[in-house]
């Protein structure tokens, strides 16, 4: 398989398993954004340095000297960039618990339709990544989806755009930063999300959770939902542009959407139904050439094995 294909794995798998963290969040609704953010984040940080340094030492001494070894102006911007990609992480995080436990979980799927315009013409602009045509009739399927789903509250759309611009310019930053191991890159993430947090819990400080459903679900969110996502999305992001990447985002609103209604009973309008058919129609679009050329790789395979099977079975 190439890796190609296994960035689309894995950018796929990602928002598939981020599209499920409603589910978690919902169980410790009564505690606030800030002081879920809070434990989160220090789980991640605790759960990363005790893997690092018990098992990717060498690697991370190699990425510091890496870093050190830049000229002066490139130093400063892998700083600059990485400080900037913890911030804006930190931020969407914040944004998403509080979106998902104060407003409403369709809120925060349709933050996840805003985020992949956001990155694809942001990768467009900014780093100069290619779109085809057939890509920008994707991004102007999104549009028309998201013009049809943002009739409701200003307060819940805006919110919906802030979590997804974060997350947007999180991957974009991303992807201007190569050749630092993934494990490493997340561990530099959390230093600065922690350096943000501290003098938050200084100023103003949260009472310390005892309720074990509280640790249960914040260790879950730590691993299942925010450690393996990430470093899916960062691998994704060695081999794929950031807009596709962006794009694949589609697939957490849509499977968001679905737990909305079928878990939580958040009712359903036939306006949003044909909105998500649109959405992954957009997918679809965006994606096609990879798709294509995955399912050409798989029948050549098939087609390979039979004509070696008749060779054998003639001989």
């Amino acid at each position: 398989m190439s890796k190609k294909a296994l960035g689309l794995i894995s950018a796929l798998s990602a928002n598939v398993i981020w599209a499920f963290m409603s589910i978690p969040l919902r169980l410790i609704k009564s505690y606030n954004a800030e002081q879920i953010l809070y434990y989160r984040i220090i789980t991640c940080f605790v759960i990363c340095l005790i893997y690092i340094f018990a098992f990717n030492r060498t690697n991370l001494t190699h990425d510091i000297q890496g870093i050190k070894k830049l000229t002066p102006k490139n130093f400063r911007l892998t700083l600059m960039l990485i400080g900037l990609s913890g911030i804006f992480i930190t931020l969407n995080w914040f944004a998403f618990i509080y979106v998902v436990n104060n407003i409403n979980i369709k809120s925060a799927a349709f933050a996840y339709m805003v985020c992949p315009l956001i990155t694809a013409l942001g990768g467009y602009f900014i780093l100069k990544e290619n779109l085809s045509s057939l890509k920008f009739t994707a991004v102007g399927v999104a549009i028309v989806s998201i013009i049809l789903l943002s009739t409701g509250s200003i307060k819940d759309t805006l919110w919906a755009v802030f979590t997804a611009f974060f997350y947007a310019f999180f991957l974009i930053i991303q992807r201007k930063i190569q050749g630092i191991n993934k494990i490493n890159m997340l561990f530099f993430q959390l230093i600065i999300a922690t350096i943000i947090i501290i003098p938050l819990l200084i100023l103003f400080p949260q009472p310390f959770p005892v309720d074990h459903v509280f640790w249960l679900s914040i260790i879950t969110i730590a691993i299942l939902f925010t450690i393996l996502p990430l470093l899916l999305s960062l691998y994704a992001l060695e081999s794929l542009p950031s807009s596709t990447v962006g794009i694949l985002i589609y697939i957490n609103p849509v499977v968001a959407f679905s737990i909305a209604f079928f878990y939580f009973d958040e009712s359903i309008k036939l306006n949003q139904v044909f909105a998500y058919l649109l959405l992954i129609l957009a997918v679809l679009l965006f994606n096609y050439k990879i798709l294509i050329q995955g399912f050409n790789k798989i029948r050549n395979h098939k087609l390979n094995k039979k004509v070696a099977s008749l060779e054998r079975s003639n001989t």
